[in-house]
Parts: C-alpha cells; sequence; structure tokens
C-alpha cells in the first residue's frame, strides 16, 4: 500500500518547484507509463490498482488513494513517477523547433507529440514556456517527451549564436508553400495570444505564414499546436525530397 509519505511526495510533484527539487515528475495510465519505460526512463515508483502479487515493480493501491493523488479528473489504473533525465547536449543537424512563451499545457504537450511524429528530435523552449514536466503536459504528449530531447534556455542568446537559418513563423510571413526550407534549419512559434515576441523576430532570417484559404477570411489565426503541425508537416515534405 501506499504511505503517507508517498502521498505526499506525489502531490506535490505536481508544483514545478517540488518537481524540480526531487528531479521527478508523474506520468498516468498504462499507455503513457509503458511508452516511458519502453525508451529506458528510470522508474522511481508505479502504483496499480488490483496489481499483480508477482509483479514486484508495482505496488498495490486502491482507487480511492488513486484519486486522491492523481492529476486527472478521473483517475486512470495507474500511476507512476520517474527521474527527470538528464539533458543531452544542442545538436546542429536536422530541424530544431523553438517555441516562445508556449502558456498552454495541452499546446506544449501536443506540440512535443508532433515533433515525435515528425522525426523533429530536438525542442527548444523559452524559459517562460509552461514546464513539459507538468503533468498536463505530460500527458498531452502521450509518451512522445521519452523521444524529443527538450532545452530550456534563454531563446535570444541561443538565436544569436547559432549559424543556421531561423524561419519565424508570423501573419504576414511569405506563404510557407512558396517558400524554400532548409533541412538544416530552426522554426520559431510563438505565444499562443501574442504570437512571437518582437526581440526575437528580429533573429529570424526568414519569416513564413500558412496563407488562408477560406472566401470569408474571418478566422483572426490558428491554435499555435494547429499551426506547428501544418510547418512541421511543410519542412518534412519538402526536405525529405
Amino acid at each position: 500500500m501506499i504511505s503517507k509519505g508517498q502521498i505526499k511526495l506525489i502531490t506535490s510533484l505536481q508544483q514545478k518547484k517540488y518537481r524540480n527539487k526531487e528531479g521527478l515528475f508523474i506520468a498516468e495510465g498504462v499507455k503513457v507509463i509503458g511508452e516511458l519505460l519502453n525508451q529506458g526512463l528510470e522508474l522511481h515508483s508505479h502504483f496499480h490498482i488490483n496489481a499483480q502479487p508477482d509483479d514486484t515493480s508495482k505496488q498495490e493501491i486502491s482507487e480511492v488513494l488513486l484519486q486522491k493523488i492523481s492529476c486527472l479528473k478521473t483517475a486512470n489504473t495507474s500511476l507512476a513517477t520517474f527521474k527527470i533525465p538528464t539533458p543531452t547536449p544542442l545538436l546542429s543537424k536536422g530541424l530544431t523547433l523553438v517555441v516562445d512563451a508556449v502558456r498552454d499545457p495541452g499546446n506544449l504537450g501536443t506540440i512535443i507529440r508532433l515533433c515525435d511524429w515528425f522525426g523533429v528530435t530536438q525542442l527548444v523552449c523559452s524559459q517562460d514556456t509552461v514546464d513539459c514536466y507538468n503533468p498536463k503536459v505530460v500527458q498531452a504528449t502521450m509518451g512522445s517527451i521519452a523521444r524529443v530531447a527538450i532545452h530550456y534556455l534563454d531563446i535570444h542568446q541561443y538565436l544569436q549564436q547559432t549559424k543556421l537559418p531561423v524561419y519565424t513563423a508570423i501573419m504576414d510571413g511569405q506563404n510557407v508553400y512558396n517558400a524554400t526550407l532548409a533541412s538544416d534549419a530552426i522554426l520559431i512559434m510563438g505565444n499562443e495570444a501574442n504570437g512571437v515576441s518582437q526581440e526575437i523576430k528580429a533573429l529570424s532570417t526568414h519569416q513564413i505564414a500558412i496563407p488562408q484559404f477560406g472566401a470569408l477570411h474571418a478566422t483572426e489565426s490558428l491554435n499555435v499546436a494547429t499551426a506547428t503541425a501544418i510547418l512541421l508537416s511543410e519542412f518534412a515534405r519538402t526536405t525529405e525530397r
């Protein structure tokens, strides 16, 4: 059974400062936990309803207690804590996605999953982007967080130092379907409400946009995760030729 100390630790991990202090994060659901285990992330604790007595990797937990420690409105059957991986060195090959002040956990989680889908192995986040180990972000990645290297940096400094072409997604940029896209490059996506900051936009070498095709042009903008999907698809399509 789960102890009071374990309950206190797990519930504390819903806050970033305790995740950083303990070096741990929460994952919920058999699929998400299985994906993280398959990718070799180090398991710290694993609680499961109706755990088999011969399965020493899991601790038995009641539905009531699982709901108490869960971050979900309706708890799944399984919850685990994992050690936060040690950051890997930054790469200068392939496409790197940069997000500038993305605040919504669902958006960041979806963006991480999109990186995994389109083979983008590196994601750079501004320091004011939501924490990738926020339980809602982890849940939205559906395990893809284990396959994408995520770095939190001063992105202004990072962009000043790079020699790669920098593509920034803005509303009045060049039509992406007419643009020449490099395979080794950086793509910047901005905040949900304000887009890419002026400071970061000034460091771009190319400014690209997704054109509207509707007759009325009444939609103000696209969701950042939706726009990321379209642009990553176009980078993958044109640079794989």
